[in-house]
């Protein structure tokens, strides 16, 4: 349960785990570290939130309802690229996937606009074997901003640079959908990131194209990505333990905005990233998985056993937390 290790084409064992206590080497003199900022990303971000907010005055006085429909669903199926595709599928291989459904979680994470599942899984392999250290990208010891958004406004830590090359990345490297979509990445975004969500309603119910950018593209983009930021400043900061009270990941307070990925005490060790399934909590991406789990799409789901998860929880957690019933889940998380 604490350790899950996955093998890749050419033998090697890919780590991914989550609950690793980080091994930097202290023996070498402290790195000297001048925080620089990033001012073109700065500027970006600054831009990217001040066309949300004017994309959320058009949602509220000048588009169509079904714009607004449109607009959450497919902020909805872009995060689930995300979550089903660039993190439990590519980057902790907790399910593996027949060729169609690799291809519609391609086009969804690239919908998501949050780099390329390659660039994507490296960071989170590296975030997750160095977790809350100088050499992980969303170090949450630097605090709530940081490992929400500061972390893309300056340089990287060194030692972010120098663990990352240590990083095995053979299986992705090998893998010739993630290959077309790193080498097409800019292209296949204005496509799918830009120009699909602002065309579609222009198109099938006559909403403007300017509505259409601002709230279809704009302002899904800052509230879905916003979202998934606080999977990296929230759930490190914010909630439960039952688990492992030693690792500073928790189960989050607002786990039901996060569309499954709330459950961070337990974390990452098999494919609902979760320790209950998608009836006995509101996890959207994992009753994605199941439901193509029962076409056939997807197979080889890695799930811990309950005597596992109650050994590691009497061994390190809190045996006293108890959950809420399915229904008051269902209700919370269908409601937020």
């Amino acid at each position: 349960f604490d350790k899950m290790t996955v093998k890749v084409g050419n033998g090697s064992i890919i780590d991914t785990n989550h609950d690793q206590i980080n091994t930097i080497d202290h023996i070498k003199k402290p790195v000297v570290y001048k925080r620089e900022l990033v001012w073109r990303n700065i500027i970006l971000m600054a831009l990217l939130h001040s066309s949300a907010v004017y994309g959320l005055y058009l949602a509220v006085y000048a588009a169509q309802f079904k714009t607004i429909m449109f607009m959450n669903f497919i902020a909805l199926v872009s995060s689930l690229g995300i979550q089903c595709g660039a993190h439990r599928l590519w980057c902790h291989r907790t399910y593996k996937a027949k060729l169609p459904l690799q291809i519609i979680l391609m086009i969804l994470q690239t919908m998501a606009l949050q780099n390329d599942i390659y660039e994507w899984s490296r960071d989170h392999r590296l975030h997750h074997k160095y977790s809350d250290t100088n050499a992980d990208p969303h170090n949450s010891r630097r605090g709530f901003f940081f490992s929400h958004v500061g972390w893309l406004l300056c340089k990287k830590h060194p030692e972010v640079k120098e663990k990352g090359k240590t990083i095995d990345m053979s299986d992705l490297q090998t893998d010739p959908l993630v290959r077309f979509q790193r080498a097409f990445y800019i292209p296949l975004l204005a496509l799918i990131w830009a120009a699909i969500p602002t065309f579609i309603p222009h198109y099938y119910w006559g909403e403007t194209l300017w509505n259409s950018w601002f709230v279809c593209v704009m302002l899904r983009y800052c509230g879905a990505v916003n979202l998934t930021w606080c999977v990296n400043s929230a759930a490190h900061l914010y909630g439960m333990k039952p688990y492992d009270k030693s690792i500073v990941p928790v189960e989050a307070n607002m786990r039901h905005f996060l569309v499954g990925e709330g459950f961070h005490n337990y974390h990452h060790t098999d494919y609902s990233a979760s320790e209950l399934g998608a009836i006995d909590t509101f996890n959207p991406a994992t009753a994605f998985i199941d439901m193509f789990a029962a076409i056939g799409w997807a197979y080889d789901l890695r799930k811990a056993s309950n005597d596992v998860i109650k050994s590691r929880q009497t061994r390190c957690g809190d045996i006293h937390y108890t959950f809420r019933s399915r229904l008051s889940e269902q209700i919370v998380g269908s409601f937020v």
